[in-house]
């Protein structure tokens, strides 16, 4: 605690934090509308803080945003966080910027996995907690039985009885209302951020200190270069002010800002000074990096840096070497795959990037496989051409030897019918049941503890399995002794023995033996994974045999040949269907699935060997 402690009754800082898809983006929406940061008549699109196209498809938050509203004469700084556990490391950044915190919990279902997750990281850094149930006219709201599991939930993570004693809200965040009560039906927003500003504390600081700043986030402009984006934890700071950075070495190095800015509303504005408390952007730092303290040459002093949980899941990247590597992308070498990555982990603190014994290879270290598959698609957005393997988990040592694998916590939520597949699928991955509850309305909810590998590749089989209707979430528990191996994939796959262009007489007479991945057309290459076998070993085949002509013709023979249809290949389901021997082909126009080893040849050496061995 600083010693001449005073707060900054300005500023508040609050995070808002809630599991995918239960409304906090577009809560913030209407906190903007209603704090007059639009005019009227303006033509604002909904969900303006998901900024990232990825965002808007996928309906996510995936990097934490800054924004500020006024209310009352005091400047809210509002932190958007990600609902999904993959983005742990945006979370721990994020969380180190707020005083408060604001749980959003859905009125029907409820605090889900990934809630639990980011709310354990903000009563870790004793933040206040709001409460707000949302979506409270859906038809299956449940908002008493809801707040008895936000209880259950805070208990359960030993949240201390200031945090129990929290102020509850109850709100319809789309139509942009919010009540005490639910006898009282809202009418705007007002009330909730009335709250804010009594009851959310206010930024501490020492009055005596001189200016500190925690980089918790990176920018680029590419008028004024890197942007470092922190909280201001002591002191006053102006533009063009001589200051030092403390990196991880911890020696001093003097460096000048260009430019100060601060938010106001979603925009960045300069700033000729900012105060203790506010969340500013430093223009002009180069080589800093996320956890640096940018302070006062007088009396550079560290703050801790920013601790974020470590990887579990790693996966290979290297260069496109198929016979079609260059022909879509424009960025297909390994230095420019190389520096991307680089870039991805200098503002992705959750992100590792190693080089490998190979000169065009690398290994990528991460949360989940989900992460990863965001990273890949963004570059590929990119114009990147790359290769990449399967998701691996990470594995450790403990003190007698014993390997130790990451273990998930697993809800399911799914039709009673289904409940049995499920089980007896998640029992082969070496699953365990842990709870089942069953309401009686016809949907059970079970609980499992599952090692992470095991859920690689496992969610769209879980979706077929319960006709689309199951809904599954996770959270990583910690590590455990590895519980053995199993089959990662029942199927073999069908791969083309020759270069060509698919045709439809060879793929028509394929079909009977499995799922097919390409269509009449596409280019062909030795190698390539046409398809799922039916069995459970791999077959070479020939997708360009064409029919033979005679001039001969019998009756039935010239009927038109009618192709099953063929299901786009994304980037998750080709992730989560590779072995260990295959790599996923990902360019701006296409995802193909291939063998690691392309010729024939060298593949049935390679396993006669494994064999002899």
């Amino acid at each position: 605690m600083p010693r001449n402690k005073a707060r900054n009754e300005k500023i508040r800082n609050i995070a808002i934090i809630a599991h995918v898809d239960h409304g906090k983006t577009t809560l913030t929406d209407q906190m903007f509308r209603q704090s007059g940061l639009f005019r009227d008549n303006q033509e604002v699109q909904d969900r303006v803080l998901d900024s990232m196209d990825l965002e808007r498809e996928r309906g996510i938050t995936i990097a934490a945003k800054n924004c500020s509203i006024e209310w009352q004469g005091v400047k809210i700084n509002i932190i958007d966080t990600p609902g999904h556990a993959d983005f742990g490391g945006e979370v721990e950044r994020a969380l180190s910027m707020a005083d408060g915190a604001i749980l959003l919990v859905d009125a029907s279902e409820g605090p889900l996995p990934q809630t639990r997750f980011v709310l354990e990281k903000a009563l870790a850094a004793h933040l206040a907690v709001f409460v707000v149930i949302n979506k409270i006219d859906r038809a299956d709201a449940r908002p008493a039985e809801v707040l008895s599991e936000v209880y259950d939930l805070l208990i359960d993570l030993g949240a201390s009885d200031e945090q129990l004693d929290f102020p509850l809200f109850y709100a319809v965040g789309r139509d942009g209302v919010a009540s005490r009560s639910l006898d009282e039906p809202g009418q705007n927003l007002h009330v909730l951020m009335d709250a804010i500003v009594a009851d959310m504390p206010a930024p501490v600081y020492d009055a005596d200190a001189p200016f500190q700043m925690l980089v918790s986030d990176l920018g680029y402009s590419d008028y004024l270069g890197r942007l470092a984006v922190g909280r201001v934890l002591g002191g006053t700071v102006r533009g063009n002010q001589s200051l030092v950075r403390i990196g991880e070495s911890g020696t001093p190095k003097p460096l000048r800002v260009t430019r100060l800015q601060t938010y106001r509303g979603l925009q960045l504005v300069d700033a000729e000074s900012a105060e203790p408390g506010d969340i500013i952007v430093l223009s002009g730092i180069e080589d800093v990096r996320i956890g640096d303290t940018i302070c006062t040459a007088a009396e550079p002093r560290a703050l801790p840096r920013i601790t974020v949980d470590e990887p579990t899941v790693s996966m290979r990247f290297s260069i496109n070497t198929s016979p079609l590597a260059g022909r879509e992308g424009k960025n297909v070498t390994s230095s420019k795959i190389r520096e991307r990555l680089m870039r991805e982990a200098l503002s992705n603190v959750a992100i590792r990037v190693e080089d490998t014994d190979e000169r065009d290879a690398f290994v990528v270290k991460g949360r989940g496989e989900f992460q990863m598959a965001i990273i890949i698609e963004t570059m590929r957005r990119e114009g990147f051409e790359l290769s990449v393997g399967r998701p691996e988990v990470i594995l450790k040592l403990d003190e007698q030897g014993r390997v130790l694998e990451p273990i998930e916590q697993l809800y399911v939520d799914c039709d009673e019918a289904f409940s049995g597949v499920v089980t007896e699928k998640l029992a082969i991955r070496k699953g365990r049941l842990t709870n089942m509850v069953n309401n009686g309305s016809g949907r059970v909810r079970l609980e499992f503890s599952v090692p992470s590998r095991g859920l690689i590749g496992y969610r769209d089989e879980f979706l077929t399995d319960t006709k689309g209707t199951g809904i599954m979430n996770s959270y990583l528990s910690g590590y455990e002794e590895h519980r053995g191996d199993f089959p990662t994939r029942f199927s073999g796959s069908i791969v083309a023995d020759r270069p060509g262009s698919a045709v439809p007489y060879a793929l028509f007479n394929l079909e009977p033996r499995g799922q097919l991945f390409v269509r009449a057309g596409d280019p062909i290459y030795e190698g390539l994974i046409v398809g799922e076998h039916n069995r459970d070993n791999d077959i070479d085949v020939n997708p360009c045999k064409e029919k033979k002509l005679t001039n001969l013709r019998a009756s039935g023979k010239d009927e038109a040949v009618v192709l099953t249809n063929v299901q786009t290949m994304t980037l998750e389901r080709a992730l989560h269907f590779i072995r260990e021997d295959e790599l996923v082909e990902v360019t701006p126009k296409s995802v193909r699935l291939r063998k690691a080893v392309l010729p024939a040849t060298l593949r049935h050496q390679a396993a006669g060997k494994k064999k002899k061995g």
